[in-house]
């Protein structure tokens, strides 16, 4: 991996983006590993949806967003999206059960 810095073109931070997007689709396939693994412990459709939990969890990823100089309008939505989606991934894990 380069520093920002010490990349010479385009080239070299093409490669260091697609290398840490590459990163982050593999963390957000560990986070999803987790989240199937959740279904287990849930009791119902409501505690798979876990509405205060997901309020809460925006809620930290939006300070975190800011901590690292980041929009937290557009890391909320993205997390919105994609725990949204993992969410009705985990509910079809959790219906399966039954």
């Amino acid at each position: 991996m380069k520093t920002p810095n010490e990349c010479l073109n385009m080239q070299d931070i093409r490669a260091e983006i697609d290398a840490i997007d590459r990163q982050i689709i593999n963390a957000f396939a560990k986070r999803f590993e987790y989240v199937k693994a959740a279904s287990k412990f849930k009791t119902s459709e409501t505690s798979v949806k876990a509405p205060e939990r997901f309020k809460s969890m925006l809620q930290q990823r939006r300070i975190w967003a800011e901590e690292e100089g980041l929009n937290p309008d557009v890391i909320e939505k993205l997390y919105q999206d994609l725990v949204n989606y993992f969410i009705e991934e985990e509910l079809k894990h959790w219906q399966a059960k039954f």
